[in-house]
């Protein structure tokens, strides 16, 4: 056990690894021979080119700047800064607990996020943990999407309800919640076709398709999970802000931490939306989609 937790600390600090050089690469070679605000205004500086965002950036080193009293070599420099990003993020750790059969996750994102990638991670995730899962194939659009959901549900051993491509998103989650009821199946995964969240006929359809959710099972979705792509940077807030608007998300799943040094971004993230983080995505493999827990990012971050 502990040397599989040391493994997926390992590969959780391997994708940070462009972040933490974005932040600290300069800062670490300077925290000796340096006044104390010469170093936090380093520090301020790269937070900020992290996509840590002006205002998170500012309160990080106000932090700092009250901790750090009687500045020497700087040795508490890295425990003040881990527990000054701590703070912020500690408020949005909260693991999607599944406590009802059957549970249903409606997947959301804009084109190009890795919504359906997310989608078949979190399948091999519950149906290793001995759950019976069933994919819903709502994403009627996006050439291919189809046919990438049901690899994953192969992938994952789980069914797909699916209808020809083009067909109505509606009467895709209307099949697939009859077919979870009758096969009493523990959790149900909806995927969504992407859409920008500026596209108003598009956020429409997705609020039929919630709609269509809650009449076939009062109180479902009890998951909306939305999914953000890190490399996006200040621009994933806007999509938060415009999805949690038209249906209210109930959780993030940020992916493609390790393809950016922007993953600073989950700090405004926490910090302006409060809405719980459960998922990050630090690599390509299968698991390498981890559940969020704030004092394992931040002691990989930093």
């Amino acid at each position: 056990m502990f040397k599989k937790l040391k493994a997926g600390f390992e590969s959780l600090k391997a994708g940070l690894a462009r972040t933490h050089n974005a932040i600290l690469g300069t800062v670490e070679s300077t925290v000796t021979g340096v006044s104390r605000d010469e170093l936090l205004e380093k520090l301020e500086e790269a937070l900020i080119m992290s996509d840590v965002g002006i205002k998170a950036s500012t309160e990080i080193v106000d932090s700092l700047r009250t901790r750090l009293v009687g500045w020497g070599n700087g040795e508490k420099f890295k425990e003040y800064l881990r527990d000054s990003i701590y703070d912020i993020l500690k408020e949005v750790e909260k693991p999607l607990e599944i406590d009802r059969s059957p549970f249903v996750i409606m997947v959301l994102g804009v084109n190009g996020v890795g919504k359906t990638t997310t989608i078949g991670k979190l399948a091999s995730k519950y149906t290793g943990a001995g759950k019976s899962v069933l994919l819903a194939a709502g994403d009627t659009f996006r050439a291919a999407a189809i046919e990438q959901l049901e690899g994953w549900g192969q992938r994952a051993g789980c069914p797909v309800v699916r209808q020809a491509q083009g067909g109505d998103p509606g009467a895709v989650v209307f099949d697939a919640m009859k077919a979870a009821s009758a096969r009493g199946t523990d959790v149900v995964i909806l995927d969504t076709a992407g859409r920008l969240h500026t596209k108003v006929n598009l956020m429409e359809e997705l609020k039929k398709v919630n709609r269509v959710v809650g009449r076939e099972l009062p109180g479902a979705p009890h998951e909306t999970l939305l999914v953000l792509d890190a490399s996006t940077g200040q621009n994933a807030i806007n999509q938060a802000r415009f999805f949690n608007s038209a249906v209210g998300v109930t959780g993030i799943a940020l992916t493609k931490l390790d393809g950016t040094a922007k993953g600073g971004i989950i700090i405004p993230i926490a910090r302006e939306l409060n809405i719980p983080i459960r998922f990050i995505g630090v690599g390509e493999g299968i698991d390498d989609l981890k559940e969020f827990n704030a004092r394992d990012f931040v002691e990989a971050l930093v």
